[in-house]
This record gives structure tokens, sequence and C-alpha cells, in this order.
């Protein structure tokens, strides 16, 4: 039972079907793990036992008959409390929504019951969604099981934290603006973002609960410790959303090459725009050369024809339109008003453009979609860092745009931290996140490897040989 923690959702479901353990035994251990040392972490807030016991004994009664409900039968998960799920209190981190529980599932979430999982908790969140980091007034502050005087990372920093204390091995995350693979990166597990719109999240918060329409940028992914585990999470996960399921199929295209020594790689690891600290770039460039080494084709010279700092620009606007929905239409007009060059003035502009000049942004960015078409015909992926400095020290003071973080020594505005996050976030792209290695302070840094639209299969095919160089293993925090 000792080594159930950081087995993967595919080898704990394989032992259930075996016999060789119970899907009740499965969740009574982890509930018991949570209760002995999430205290110092705090990223599992809501447990439904009684349910969840209730749920493992059906699945063990059913596989005694024979019956095995899905390829997650009877293993046992957590989800993000952004999430709706049925019969579980649902808060998005936000406190008018403290006793909110849910009559439905998420659509990912009823996907993963319908596989067989087993859903005993839910995991931390900043209100709403809207965070680099995990904290909010309903649940406190989730910190890094690495260094708790860090970040797990936001959105989905309970997640990863979670997965990477060994409280559950797959999890269900959402990104918009980096929240899946930002904290993939600072809690040094893998995680999936995968293309727009292939996974329907129906049923996340924000907006309200009950709302339809899927922000733009806006995805839902796996989020696991083993690259077998996103495979499995994304196939659970993908297909057509609610108004196209009565005549749309998805069929993701199989990985480009078929071994590692046919893939051409981009490694775009470090620009003047973005800087990576040194020891973090190393481990990046280490991660790189392992691959050339192996056999594939690695250019550090390869770039889409577009810069990083237009990029970000670009997904920066996108992002903050995405992000309007919930300001009023008084403040709207504040913040269009409002003067001044700083971070904060330039987020509220952002937050109030008008849909003529969303019109031309989104014109931009599809104009870089096209240059990532061009680019990906000479390449099948790309390795790019997924933020410039590894997890970041706790602050929440208020307003988020005026925070800074330190970086290599000096001060950068804190919402920069995303900055890598624009290349595949602005133009719909899947990407996949590996850690590969940790710094002299314990800390993990990972890769992000992106790719052609809709090629989530091939991402995901190389950070498994990617993965398997590094020993197929995430870091495992000390004391857990």
């Amino acid at each position: 039972m000792a080594q159930l923690a950081y087995s993967g959702a595919i080898s704990i479901a394989k032992k259930i079907r075996a016999r060789k353990i119970s899907s009740r035994e499965a969740l009574d251990y982890f509930l018991a793990r949570v209760e002995k040392l999430d205290k110092p972490i705090n990223c599992v807030v809501t447990i439904d036992a009684d349910r969840a016991r209730k749920e493992a004994d059906e699945a063990d009664a059913a596989l005694a008959r024979g019956e095995i409900r899905g390829p997650l039968h009877g293993v046992p998960m957590t989800i993000k409390d952004s999430f709706q799920t049925q019969g579980m209190r649902t808060t998005s981190g936000a406190p008018e929504l403290s006793g909110f529980v849910p009559t439905e599932d998420a659509w990912p979430v009823a996907r993963l019951r319908a596989a067989g999982a087993v859903i005993y908790g839910k995991t931390n969140l900043p209100i709403y969604a809207g965070d680099l980091q995990s904290y909010n007034e309903v649940f406190g502050t989730t910190n890094n099981p690495h260094h708790v005087s860090r970040t797990p990372g936001g959105s989905s920093g309970g997640s990863a934290a979670a997965l990477a204390c060994g409280f559950t091995p797959l999890e269900l995350g959402s990104d918009i603006g980096g929240s899946i693979r930002l904290p993939s990166h600072m809690s040094g597990i893998v995680g999936h973002k995968p293309s727009y719109g292939i996974v329907p999240a129906h049923g996340q918060i924000p907006g309200p609960p009950g709302t339809l329409t899927l922000a733009d940028l806006a995805v839902a992914g796996p989020m696991a410790r083993t690259i077998d585990d996103l495979k499995l999470g994304l196939d659970i996960m993908a297909g057509p959303n609610r108004w196209e399921h009565p005549a749309w199929k998805l069929k993701l295209p199989a990985p480009r090459p078929t071994s590692l020594k046919e893939y051409r790689v981009a490694a775009w690891l470090d620009d003047p725009s973005c800087p990576v600290e040194p020891e973090s770039r190393e481990l990046l460039e280490k991660a790189a050369q392992a691959l050339a080494e192996a056999g594939a084709t690695v250019d550090h010279n390869a770039r889409p024809a577009f810069t990083l700092e237009k990029v970000a620009d670009t997904f920066a606007a996108l992002l903050q339109a995405a992000l309007a929905g919930g300001v009023s239409f008084e403040k709207i007009e504040e913040y269009a008003a409002t003067q001044g060059d700083s971070a904060a003035a330039r987020t509220r502009r952002l937050l109030a453009v008008r849909h003529r000049q969303w019109l031309s942004i989104n014109e931009r960015r599809l104009q870089m979609r096209k240059r990532w078409e061009e680019f990906f015909a000479d390449w099948d992926a790309i390795l790019l860092p997924v933020m410039p400095c590894p997890a970041i020290v706790h602050d929440h003071s208020e307003p988020q745009a005026s925070r800074t973080a330190m970086v290599g020594g000096e001060q950068r505005p804190y919402w920069s931290l995303t900055t890598w996050m624009a290349p595949a976030g602005a133009c719909y792209l899947p990407a996949t996140v590996v850690p590969v290695g940790v710094l002299q302070n314990g800390l993990p840094v990972g890769v992000q490897i992106a790719g052609p639209y809709l090629h989530d299969r091939t991402t995901l095919d190389l950070a498994k040989h990617l993965f398997s160089l590094f020993g197929n293993r995430c870091p495992k925090p000390r004391g857990f």
C-alpha cells in the first residue's frame, strides 16, 4: 500500500481489476494520507468521504459481478474546485459560493465518472481561478510541497500540489492564462493543455453556475504524474461539446513521427523580452541536449515568424478581454478612462477593450496561427520555458497587476511571469509540461512542449520520450 501514493491512475486501475487491491482500500488509503499530511499544504479543501466510500463499494461489487465501468474503474481522484461536481460542494474559492452544491457535473467531470473514477474531494485555487497563486477567503492558502514559503502555482495549484503530495493519481485542471502549465512547472508534475475546443468544459466556474459560454482561450485538461495518465485523461475527456455532439466526432491525429529519431524539434529556450534565470535555463538546455543525444533533430535557432513580445502583447489583450465578462459596465467605463503606463493601468484598459478593437486583436492572433502552420511544416514540436523562474514566494498584495516577482536578481512585473504561456495559449496550440530537474534550492523546473493545432498526441508522445530520458519520475517533495 505504501507505493500507492505515487502509482499512476492506470497502474491503480490495473491493480483494482486484478483484485490486488479494492477500490475501497485505495480510497481509504488516500483519505488517510490526506488526513495525515495535508495540513501544512492545504490543497484538498473539500472531502465527501461517505459518498466516495459508497461509490467505491459499488465499484467493487460491480467488479465482483464481472462488470468494468471504464478504464478508471474504482480509481479515487480529486477535482479542481472550479468544476461543478454533482452533490459535492463547488466554490471556485468565492465566499458567495461557499455553500453551493451543484445538481449536475461539469462535462469533463461527468466523463471521468463515466470512465469509472471515484471522486472523493476538491482541490484549492484562487478565487474564480484568477491568479498565478492558489489562495482564497474560503479555504486559505495552498503551499508548495517542495517549499511551503512558495506557491504551487495557479489557478490549478491545489491540483498540482495534490499530485505532488501523492494524494491523487489524476486531476482535472483548467488553463486560460497558464493555469495547467504554470502549476505543473512550479510543483514538478506533468500536465497537458489541450488544443482549444476539444475538451468540453461546460460547468466550470467562472462564469456563474449555469453559464454555457466557453471563454476564449479557456481549456480543461488532465494533470498527472505519468504521461500515459495524461493520454488516458485526454482520451476520456476529449470530444464534441453539447451543441455539436449529435453530429460531430473527434479523431485526433496520431503522433507525427513514429520514433524519437524522426522528431524535428525547435528549442526556443530564452528570449531578450523575457530572459530565463540562468540555472533554470541550464536545465532546459540539458533537456534539449538529451533529446538530441537520443537521436532527435534539435535546432536552437528555428522560430515562428513573429516575436515573443508580439505574441505576448496579443495574448495579454485576448486574456483580459476573455476575463472581462465578470466586470460591471460601470467598471468597464471607469477602466477605459484609466491613465498612465503602470502595469495596473494597462491591465484595466485591456479589460475595457471595445469589440471593434478585439476584432483587430483577433485578426492578429489568426495571422500568428498561420505563421505557426508554416513553421510546423518543417518542425514537429517546439520546446519553450514555462516561466522565467521557479515557484515564486507567496504575495497576496492587491492589485495583482501591481505585484512584482524576483527573477534572476531583478524585480519584474507579476504578469510578465505568464509571457511564455503566450505562444501556445494565444494560438490555441496543445502544450505538454514535463519536469526536467530541480534547482539547487530543491524547486522543480518544467519544460513546455508545444505542437501544431490538434496534434495533441504529438506533444504527448514527445513528452513521453523526454520524460523517459529523465527516469519517468516527477520530483518527490521531502517528507512525502
